[in-house]
């Protein structure tokens, strides 16, 4: 009997060891199960973005993260101590949906998600199933649309919220005003629409409801955040802002007002309209006999002669617009008001047999060159290679002109026609593309579409200097413009300039301030003499007017790094290069400069400040306003002087300037969160021959 219960112990035993063994197994197997599982999870989760070649190398094969570090093998993602942490799928150009729920089932709760300056469009997905984020970054995309009420219900642990800079519009959902960790929150550039609810917080890391259609009374416990906060919403009124909140029986009072005044205001313009319409009708028949009025486009014969444009029938005198390519060119001194019949009649005979347009992109709606000419059309600048104009196609788009009249010295008519084929290739989202273009042997037309958010240059040193060029902003302008020169350089190994011509002017801003590059790949094309004198690589020190050494003189692939470096340093700055502007002949001895000078007033002022240890007057004090993002500003002030360097041979080349740019962040990094924003190049570096300080 005893035997037989010593069996039935062993038995109990060798069960216990078994099921011990067994349980250690699955946990085992399990745990294997998960590490593959995030990976092949990620996986199902990339099937749903298009556009994803930056994404390439995320693969089963290699594990997610390098163990017990904070770096990555995918690209994209954020570690911390050898594990997944975050997606940092910033500026990759991606598009498609955001496949929350496939992120939902990651066995690693994903802390921080980031899709900056991609082009995820439609509604707000349902971040809410991701419960355990922390930071959620949407800026610069096109989500639209209303935000449900509970989109935020349920994240307990979110600190941040981005959503600014796409197209939302309707409320603000009331699950984001309940997240009780919420420490910053940006909604600024939407369209978002009613009263700012009341937010339980008072101290903010960063708050911006800038630039959206928000009304009524700021509420009291955001009265003490920045005014920045709040500007351009034209209905907001209490403090920080200094305008007062009226009753809404005067705001009644003032809308029947409004209407009785509307109304009045209607029927006199329907009057003066038919009036108008009478004599429009009276003066077209008695001209109806003569040719119609065209855009004189003859050769500008004495150089510095002003563009014309003639009047356009029903619009009447052309008046100059407040948008130039070219805004700081000499020619400036333009009439604001021509009238060019009669020279029309006597147009030169090249332009009596005027041939048609040439377009280089494809799928574009075709309008010959009489629809061109005969459009309404404004003087938009005279510059340096020629005259801009804006011409509004009936029943079309807006058109921008560029005249031309350098490019006399191409060769061959098929070269320029072979190579205008080439430019139209071209495809980026930060280059104008070229739509078509029209040949003489004198002038060329070169025909693009309008943008209608002025040039870089306008927003810089315009009447409006610096309005709405936060650091964020300038950051983004800045990235823009590097993949833009990047893409150059990679589609034209062989051309020493692949821009030539970069300067702010020849910049320009879309509604959303994204960069567009203009004039570029040009230098080919345009007579010597006149490119050496005028275009901005040519105003680079190995290239400058004042080297008594003529044999020296000679451009490189990293000239228009120069450029670039200039560039930089203009928008932290907000200064003018004075550099870039035209001192005349040569020859001339009251302009005795050095060559630091000459070639880079603007790099050897900031050279000069920062080696006295005054870097925090470099900064343009509208970008700096925003409080947020100082250490990444000094960073690219470094670029911006690495790259602007006298000496070529010390100058970054343009492959390691595009990587320097695209490190940088919006704000400097957070180690509590580790944000989409942390970095590894430290500015701070003992190697450099001076320090950085924003005290003044």
């Amino acid at each position: 009997m005893a035997h037989n219960n010593n069996n039935k112990k062993n038995v109990n035993s060798y069960d216990l060891v078994s099921l011990l063994i067994i349980t250690l197994l699955v946990v085992i197997v399990e745990e294997a199960a998960e590490a593959v599982t995030d990976g092949e999870t990620l996986l199902q989760f990339k099937k749903s973005l298009s556009n994803d070649t930056e994404l390439a190398n995320w693969s089963t094969s290699i594990p997610l993260c390098i163990p017990n570090t904070n770096d990555s093998n995918w690209k994209g993602l954020t570690c911390v101590n050898g594990s997944l942490y975050g997606l940092r799928l910033e500026n990759m150009g991606l598009g498609g949906t955001i496949d929350v729920y496939t992120l939902s089932k990651l066995p690693t709760t994903l802390r921080s998600l980031s899709v900056i300056g991609n082009h995820f469009g439609g509604g707000i997905p349902e971040f809410k199933v991701l419960r355990g984020l922390r930071a959620l970054y949407l800026s610069y995309n096109d989500f639209s649309g209303d935000i449900p009420d509970d989109s935020f219900e349920g994240m307990v642990y979110l600190k941040k919220v981005y959503l600014d800079r796409n197209e939302f519009d309707g409320r603000l959902p009331n699950s984001i005003v309940r997240l009780t960790k919420l420490v910053e929150l940006n909604v600024e550039s939407n369209r978002f629409v009613g009263r700012i609810p009341e937010f339980p917080r008072q101290d903010w890391k960063f708050l911006s409801f800038a630039n959206n259609q928000f009304q009524g009374p700021i509420p009291s416990t955001l009265s003490n955040a920045n005014v920045t906060a709040f500007l351009g919403n034209k209905e907001l009124c209490g403090p920080p802002l200094g305008s007062t909140c009226k009753s809404s029986t005067s705001s009644n009072n003032k809308k029947k007002h409004i209407i009785i005044m509307v109304i009045i205001v209607t029927l006199v313009v329907a009057v003066i309209a038919s009036i108008v319409f009478l004599c429009f009708r009276r003066a077209r028949t008695k001209t109806a006999t003569t040719s119609p009025p065209l855009l004189l486009l003859q050769p500008n014969k004495h150089g510095s002669t002003p563009p014309k444009v003639v009047n356009y029938e029903q619009f009447g005198a052309v008046k100059r617009a407040n948008y130039h390519y070219d805004q700081y060119s000499s020619h400036n001194n333009m009439n604001s008001t021509v009238d060019l019949d009669h020279d029309m009649m006597r147009s030169s005979q090249g332009y009596k047999k005027r041939g048609s347009l040439q377009f280089v992109m494809k799928d574009r709606e075709r309008f010959e060159l009489e629809d061109l000419l005969r459009a309404s059309a404004e003087v938009l600048g005279s510059g340096s290679f020629g005259s801009s104009y804006k011409a509004l196609l009936l029943n079309g788009p807006a058109m921008v002109v560029k005249r031309f009249s350098h490019m006399n010295n191409v060769g061959r008519e098929e070269y320029f026609h072979d190579y205008m084929a080439k430019l139209g290739r071209l495809s980026h989202p930060n280059l104008l593309p070229l739509v078509a273009y029209y040949y003489r042997k004198e002038e060329k037309l070169l025909i693009s579409d309008f943008v209608d958010n002025q040039s870089l240059a306008s927003h810089l040193h315009g009447n409006k200097r610096g309005v709405g060029l936060d650091w964020a902003t300038r950051l983004s302008i800045i990235k823009g413009i590097s993949r833009g020169l990047t893409y150059l350089y990679k589609e034209f190994p062989d051309v020493t300039l692949p821009h030539g011509h970069l300067k702010s002017s020849n910049v320009l801003l879309d509604q959303k301030f994204s960069p567009i590059l203009t004039e570029y790949a040009l230098v080919p094309l345009t007579n010597k003499d006149h490119a050496h004198r005028f275009m901005a690589a040519f105003k680079s020190p190995e290239f400058s007017s004042n080297n008594n050494n003529n044999k020296n003189r000679r451009i490189s692939r990293k000239t228009d790094i120069w450029s670039l470096g200039i560039l930089i340093l203009e928008i932290l700055t907000g200064k003018f290069p004075e550099n870039y502007v035209d001192q005349g002949n040569n020859n001339n001895k009251k302009k005795k400069t050095s060559l630091s000078s000459s070639a880079g007033d603007l790099a050897a002022w900031v050279n000069s400040v920062v080696r006295e240890e005054w870097t925090g007057e470099v900064f343009d004090k509208e970008m700096v306003r925003s409080g947020h993002g100082e250490g990444e500003m000094l960073k690219l002030l470094k670029i911006g002087m690495s790259c602007s360097e006298m000496r070529v041979e010390r100058r970054l080349d343009w492959k390691e300037a595009a990587e320097r740019i695209e490190e940088l962040r919006e704000r400097d990094s957070e180690d509590e969160d580790y944000s989409s924003y942390v970095t590894d190049w430290d500015v701070l570096s003992a190697d450099d021959a001076f320090s950085f300080s924003l005290k003044h």
